[in-house]
């Protein structure tokens, strides 16, 4: 039998999935990062992946064909030539790119995708004005290195990582602006673009020694995170849409239409002959998990009454600074007043990331998206019944749970698809 394994790397940890040609489920495993104080990020990152792998039978591993890897958008780093990191990664929230921001409006076309603190783009930028070594590197993005590690080809993107980097997925190619742009003594090599789910190389020998793995298993191109998740969904339909309720919140409405607007943080992938239009804002679980554990945030939710407004106006961030709808490093969080009654604070909490979501689907629609019709949510938020029946209330369409919904189970699909399609 062949198995295809996928990968997720999301705020939280690491988690597998391996499915056979049908799509069912034969093994699952996860990895937790610690929260207490880590070595680098790219050790945690290798470990996670290892230990990921480790836990899946030796007997399923024999039959893996193919393997994908979703990561976090913009989470990028720093290699040598030979792929070992020469700094700390930045993560996809990081918004030290403020400090290029000049520079990076003289670069890119007017409200373009790029022009974010937290793009791909503005985090190379910084690297080339903030970092004093010349020595040559490789800009990669998470996905990207933790793939290397498999089969060994450095410097091999996917045109979903890439997109916030400024790579054209209409020409398939980096612009001339880009090139231009970031041309000088300390520019980092770009990877070489193809398109998700492509075979890019079978798993290096040591690796698949270690692990067991066929010689012939083939280590595919990945994609991002909430993409791997909406993938997972088996939405195929322009105007559904899926949004992912993890640490933070990923919208992506399927559409006939291609949607880039900058100023709101809305950008648009390629997928198909479909167009993937959406953007993530840095709200979402993480805050939720700020105040509350998960045991209270489960008897909290019981208590409240969806169909009851909450009357409290939040903008619940951990940190200011927001992606989308609303594109500002300097948004501060708004989390007053806060009431005494942990039930009322919770729901306002859910009704106020509500808003934000409805929002999101609202100016997608009026810049030209294909016209909402059903939401499926993945992600830990997708399990809480009072949430759910609040933001159907906000979107004013069918709020759903698909039969998969974790990213990793979408990026198996990917690596299945790479290798049979």
């Amino acid at each position: 039998m062949n198995l295809y394994l996928g990968i997720d790397f999301g705020t939280t940890g690491a988690r597998s999935t391996i499915i056979d040609s049908q799509g069912t489920i034969h093994c699952e495993t996860e990895y937790t990062f610690a929260h207490d104080r880590q070595p680098e990020l790219p050790s945690v990152w290798q470990n996670a992946l290892w230990d990921t792998i480790e836990q899946i039978p030796p007997a399923i591993r024999r039959q893996v064909r193919a393997i994908a890897i979703d990561g976090t958008s913009s989470t990028v780093m720093l290699c040598n030539t030979d792929g070992i990191p020469v700094c700390e990664p930045i993560l996809y929230n990081d918004a030290r790119g403020a400090a290029v921001t000049q520079r990076l409006r003289a670069i890119a076309p007017d409200n373009h995708t790029v022009l974010s603190a937290t793009s791909s783009l503005a985090k190379l930028l910084w690297f080339q004005d903030f970092r004093e070594e010349t020595t040559p590197t490789v800009f990669l993005h998470q996905a990207d290195w933790l793939a290397f590690l498999l089969h060994g080809k450095l410097g091999i993107s996917d045109y979903h990582n890439a997109l916030k980097l400024g790579f054209d997925v209409d020409t398939l190619c980096y612009p001339n602006w880009l090139i231009e742009g970031i041309a000088g003594a300390a520019t980092p090599e770009l990877p070489q673009v193809v398109a998700p789910g492509t075979p890019v190389g079978e798993v290096r020998a040591q690796v698949g020694d270690r692990f067991g793995f066929p010689r012939n298993c083939m280590v595919c191109a990945g994609t991002t995170d909430s993409i791997a998740a909406f993938l997972a969904s088996g939405v195929h339909l322009p105007g559904e849409a899926v949004t992912s309720l993890g640490s933070t919140l990923a919208v992506k409405l399927l559409s006939h239409t291609r949607v880039d607007d900058s100023r709101y943080g809305i950008y648009s992938h390629k997928l198909g002959d479909l167009w993937l239009v959406g953007g993530a804002s840095n709200t979402g679980g993480a805050v939720l998990r700020y105040f509350f554990t998960d045991v209270e945030l489960h008897n909290y939710s019981t208590q409240i009454d969806p169909a009851q407004e909450s009357l409290l106006d939040y903008y619940p961030l951990l940190k200011k600074g927001d992606r989308f709808p609303i594109n500002d490093p300097n948004l501060p969080p708004r989390l007053e007043p806060r009431p005494t009654d942990s039930v009322e604070f919770l729901h306002g909490l859910l009704e106020s990331i509500a808003r934000i979501e409805a929002r999101g689907y609202q100016l997608l629609q009026e810049l030209g998206a294909t016209p909402l019709t059903k939401v499926y949510t993945a992600g830990g938020g997708a399990k809480n019944s009072a949430w759910s029946a609040i933001r159907q209330r906000y979107l004013k369409v069918a709020v759903e749970t698909p039969v998969h919904t974790a990213a990793a189970y979408g990026t198996a699909l990917l690596a299945m698809r790479g290798v049979t399609d």
